[in-house]
């Protein structure tokens, strides 16, 4: 009579910790790979802060630097179309610990190259392996979290990369200034190895059984993983869904001004247009990505709450508008100002979340990974807007040096950067062909 009291209390004991490991693991494995996220994404910005020393290292030309910060979207592009399929297909685990080591690899060949093309090839081998990232997460929190908060998710998840961007343009700065772009690469690529075994021992493709995750949440579906044949044709409908290409076209035209101006142009025409120097400039543009982390989630929650898609792709849109016309072309902006313009402006483009979202909504839950994937392939096609920017300024570059370094006026940054507020009326024109999906699946193949 004695003993039943204390196995009650040891079988409530160990009842507790299996919830609490349920609770705990999901957001445990989403969060891991969104560390991966945002290292991938910290590398991807890393050319931002290294304008001057790449042009000095390698003796390129605007346009060659644009190229160079490009090469990571010629690998990343292209590879949202097989990256869904791949972890549909072969789970995030497997798929994101190859993904990480390749992006180190890359960071050590582009802190170790003395040539242009050894950077070409660095760069290229990190967007290959960071292509598996941002797609991974979503995948990873399809099976393990809750399906009504996906916009919440997908916002959550940017703010990681967003941080590790903010981390580029701040702490990178200094350690460029100190101990020079290539020391900083390698240093960088040493966290990448690190990352290796952590992600391959700690993330799970999906609880182990149905059951598990039910007790969770009631309402989502753990399937199975799908055959060739029945991705082959899910994927040819989101191929043919117009409503998936048309929301998919939208997110790239709202993310371009992040792409072009934040994660590139926009410290040096800062440097120009109000006389900051290298570390002032990053610590500006660092104020658009601690935007996105703050908006990112919140957009993503406020969306989800309202049971609207739309309307914030409108508000948000509309005002990164008004504000990048601010900072491009408003004379006498103070400081202080700018910064929170700056702010502002991450806050509101963030808006761009919500059409993952869309994009997940408008496909069936077997091929999340795909769908995703396919809207993140068409969001990243901005990327290549970048060596386009750079060929306008050396095209209106009047012959003037500092240092031995190719310096452009203000005039040629505002006439190459004017394809960013063009891109936002697009949008905004775009938004009116969209669908509302009310948060909830529709699967119309549409």
């Amino acid at each position: 009579m004695t003993m039943q009291p204390q196995y009650s209390a040891s079988s409530n004991i160990l009842e507790t910790r299996r919830k609490s490991t349920e609770v705990v693991l999901p957001w445990l494995i989403c969060g891991l790979a969104a560390c991966f996220y945002c290292y991938e994404y910290l590398l991807r910005i890393s050319p931002s802060i290294m304008v001057p020393e790449l042009r000095a290292a390698f003796n390129i030309s605007a346009a060659a630097l644009g190229n160079l910060s490009a090469f990571y979207f010629y690998a990343y592009t292209p590879m949202q179309l097989p990256v869904g399929v791949m972890l549909d297909k072969y789970g995030p685990r497997n798929v994101l610990t190859f993904a990480v080591l390749i992006c180190a690899l890359g960071a050590a060949l582009f802190g170790f190259s003395t040539h242009y093309w050894g950077a070409l090839a660095g760069r290229f081998m990190i967007g290959f392996g960071s292509a598996f990232a941002f797609v991974g997460v979503l995948k990873l929190a399809s099976s393990w979290l809750p399906p009504d908060r996906f916009g919440f998710i997908a916002g959550l998840t940017t703010t990681l990369g967003m941080i590790g961007a903010m981390f580029g343009q701040n702490v990178l700065s200094v350690m460029v200034h100190q101990s020079g772009w290539q020391q900083t690469l390698i240093y960088s690529s040493i966290f990448g190895f690190l990352l290796v075994p952590i992600i391959w021992w700690v993330i799970r493709d999906q609880p182990k059984t149905v059951r598990n995750l039910e007790s969770l949440y009631p309402s989502e579906v753990t399937h199975a993983k799908a055959s060739y044949s029945q991705l082959y044709k899910e994927m040819k409908n989101v191929l043919t869904n117009s409503q998936i290409w048309i929301n998919g076209v939208v997110a790239g035209l709202i993310m371009l001004p992040t792409t072009i101006f934040a994660e590139l142009w926009g410290s040096s025409f800062l440097e120009q247009r109000y006389n900051f120097d290298a570390v002032l400039a990053a610590k500006a543009i660092s104020m658009i990505f601690l935007g996105w982390a703050i908006g990112a989630p919140l957009v993503g929650m406020i969306s989800d709450n309202l049971k609207r898609r739309k309307s914030p792709l409108v508000v948000g849109a509309a005002l990164t508008l008004v504000i990048l016309l601010a900072v491009l072309y408003l004379p006498g902006i103070p400081t202080w100002l700018l910064f929170v313009l700056l702010c502002l402006f991450g806050i509101v483009s963030s808006v761009e979340v919500i059409c993952f979202a869309i994009g997940r909504e408008n496909s069936s839950r077997t091929v999340a990974g795909t769908a995703v994937a396919f809207t993140n392939f068409i969001v990243v096609l901005a990327g290549f807007m970048q060596p386009i920017v750079g060929i306008i300024l050396d095209k209106t570059w009047r012959g003037t040096f500092v240092d031995g370094i190719r310096v452009d006026t203000v005039e040629s940054y505002q006439l190459a950067l004017s394809v960013l507020p063009v891109a936002l009326v697009l949008s905004l024109i775009l938004v009116i062909f969209l669908k509302e999906t009310y948060c909830e699946d529709v699967n119309n193949g549409a």
